[in-house]
């Protein structure tokens, strides 16, 4: 039997209008939903988009849920695949509890009849998120270039909106990067006949040769110094390689890599002989906070022709560095010494208030996206300044899953951070939030939200790769890129 349910209103009740069925001779059951995603005790932020779910149990014929804050007011949603929260009432709850926690009542109707579930919690942080992601998604093909684009996602909704697909050109798309999340500077690879790095610098775009003859290759791995004034890159020269018997299918791993520092004002790409060594492979850059540290990580390089991948271990280093003068101190020091524990450690990315460093960790090599015992680990920056001897202390004890998870990001109040991860199905990698508290404790993640997750989900065979938060829509201009990427033009970075 259908009803129409109408809430009043009044004495703090969301007035909602809409056509559901009465939950009604419901089974009581004494456990919690299993839903899809999971968002039962998770912490979200104020202004994220509803956060609907489907029943695990795909053999559910509806499911129904009443949200509940502390003074009273209700928001219901109900639907045959999903809850479908109505976005502008699940924003105007959310907004009213920053700091409390909600109460969702999950029903679900069988062949039998209703079950109803013991609620869980949902906690409200009162630490905002920034205004949307960017990320990379592609396609799981490797021997040519697959469709994929560079899309941006608003988090307050479900819109995401392509910023350039390889639809446009020939080739693969990939390294996107800003400068602390802000949208109007952006460094952007290309891979293929077309390659280029396309640069957007005080809201102009041009098209960069970044291969020098002081350099091995085109310039990849972007991180911008925090002054604006400077992007670090990684020169690499990389292979990949499919495995036959081994659970990590695909391995992408460099044959040599340097780093190299690009100065904006002068067109410049410095080599420093310190991080371009042939004996060494250099890789992942990225700025402290303050400026003044540059961290990498950096391995051995494999004798030519070696195929012994496992025995590549990245140890996480950092040198020195004056922003004034755009020079690297005299010595690199030595952080983590991974290969000792034959583990390898990558994308190392510090928090924008300098308080904390996270990485990757894998047991080898440099690409741990395929690499299903990836975790990852945050370390307080106070505890950099030594060599650290015990990294399982700083393996974050809620995020990490028994599958990969793997490159990350910090939102700009390093509240928040986003990753991909395969803990859903172990193939496809999907993009997770979690919150951090001013102690650096980890929240459980929650899966980003889609206004039918089930349904998308199941249907997007892409992986998500490289996401990074942004504080305002990117604008980019897609059509200016294309002709740019497709043209002959090209600025020549010049070498020093």
């Amino acid at each position: 039997m259908r009803a129409l349910s109408i809430y009043i209103l009044s004495l703090g009740v969301l007035l909602i209008t809409a056509c559901s069925e009465a939950v009604s001779n419901a089974k009581q059951e004494a456990s919690l939903p299993e839903i899809f995603p999971d968002y039962t005790g998770v912490t979200i932020p104020v202004g994220i988009a509803p956060l609907n779910f489907c029943m695990d149990d795909r053999s559910a014929l509806m499911v129904d849920a009443v949200v509940t804050d502390g003074k009273g007011r209700e928001l219901h949603g109900q639907g045959e695949e999903t809850t479908g929260f109505d976005i502008d009432q699940w924003h105007d709850l959310i907004a009213n509890n920053p700091g409390d926690s909600l109460s969702v009542l999950v029903s679900a109707k069988y062949e039998d009849g209703w079950h109803t579930y013991q609620p869980f919690t949902i906690y409200v942080s009162r630490d905002a998120m920034d205004y949307g992601v960017v990320y990379r998604k592609l396609e799981p093909g490797y021997e040519v270039y697959s469709k994929m684009g560079i899309y941006e996602r608003e988090l307050s909704t479900f819109e995401e909106t392509p910023l350039i697909e390889n639809t446009q050109f020939s080739g693969c798309v990939n390294c996107h990067s800003f400068n602390k999340c802000a949208p109007t500077d952006m460094s952007l690879h290309i891979r293929g006949k077309h390659g280029t790095t396309l640069l957007r610098l005080d809201g102009e775009m041009k098209a960069y040769n970044t291969k020098t003859d002081n350099t091995m290759g085109l310039c990849v791995y972007p991180y911008w110094h925090p002054g604006g004034r400077y992007i670090m890159y990684s020169v690499n020269t990389t292979q990949q390689v499919f495995h036959v018997r081994d659970s990590n299918r695909i391995e992408v791993y460099d044959q040599a890599s340097d780093l190299a520092l690009y100065d904006t004002e002068k067109n410049e790409l410095i080599n420093t002989p310190l991080l371009a060594r042939k004996s060494v492979m250099e890789t992942f850059p990225s700025f402290s906070a303050d400026g003044k540290t540059l961290y990498f990580v950096q391995a051995t390089a494999i004798p030519e022709g070696s195929k012994e991948l496992r025995n590549i271990h990245y140890n996480l280093c950092s040198i020195a560095f004056d922003s004034e003068t755009g020079s690297f101190g005299e010595k690199i020091d030595t952080i983590l010494m991974a290969e000792s524990l034959n583990k390898t450690v990558t994308m190392p990315r510090p928090s924008y208030d300098g308080r904390f460093m996270m990485f990757t960790m894998a047991d080898y090599g440099q690409f741990p996206i395929w690499h299903h015992e990836a975790d990852l680990y945050m370390v307080p920056t106070s505890d950099l300044k030594q060599p650290i001897t015990d990294v399982e202390k700083y393996r974050m004890p809620v995020v990490n899953t028994d599958d990969t998870e793997s490159f990350h990001n910090w939102s700009t109040n390093s509240r928040w951070i986003v990753f991909s991860s395969r803990r859903d199905n172990g193939l496809f990698t999907r993009l997770y939030f979690s919150h951090i508290d001013e102690g650096g404790k980890d929240s459980k993640p929650f899966l980003m939200p889609q206004a039918n997750p089930r349904r998308y989900y199941d249907e997007l065979f892409m992986s998500y790769n490289v996401p990074d938060f942004v504080t305002a829509p990117v604008d980019f201009d897609d059509i200016k890129a294309e002709k740019l990427i497709n043209s002959t033009e090209r600025v020549q970075m010049k070498g020093r």
